[in-house]
């Protein structure tokens, strides 16, 4: 059970902030008890089944995982996928978005990129669904890292680049 003012991840949306803990008919909906989740990066509220959650839940990585994630990344092995079929390249992201494991996102992340490289040194632009699992990934990626690492979303990609660039500190 998490916690009111805890940060959790909540589906595709991102990162979420336990709001309150409430009873289905106090709220207008069915029996039982549900989250009442602020996105951080999203306006609106959710309405979430505590008991019985319909879409995926987890804890915000702690800093040190943050940390430890992003020392990995130069190490990641990620190939570009180069599939002219449509509907197996979105499988292949979709399967990385839906796992919600941080190792998996920054994999995706970084083979998309290579990808991107590769097609700007041909002269081409990097494929529309491409594109879309990149920017939904990295949402996903620096919304976490930037509530772990206790910084703004907007400082995360620059953070990750003096990290890597410095090496691990220790």
């Amino acid at each position: 059970m998490y916690q009111i003012g805890q940060y959790i991840m909540y589906g595709s949306i991102g990162v979420c902030r336990v709001k309150d803990i409430a009873d289905g008919a106090a709220i207008g909906l069915e029996d039982g008890r549900y989250y009442v989740l602020d996105p951080l990066y999203e306006s609106g509220t959710i309405y979430t089944p505590a008991d019985a959650p319909k879409v995926f839940m987890r804890p915000v990585i702690t800093r040190d995982e943050a940390e430890a994630l992003i020392d990995s990344i130069p190490s990641l092995e990620a190939e570009p996928d180069h599939t002219r079929n449509l509907q197996e390249l979105r499988a292949h992201y979709k399967a990385a978005t839906e796992s919600h494991d941080c190792t998996h996102l920054l994999a995706l992340t970084k083979s998309i990129r290579a990808k991107r490289r590769q097609q700007q040194r041909h002269g081409r632009k990097l494929g529309q669904v491409d594109e879309k699992f990149m920017k939904q990934a990295e949402t996903c990626l620096f919304g976490e890292f930037a509530v772990a690492l206790g910084m703004d979303i907007a400082e995360v990609p620059d953070y990750i680049d003096q990290r890597i660039a410095s090496g691990p500190i220790s």
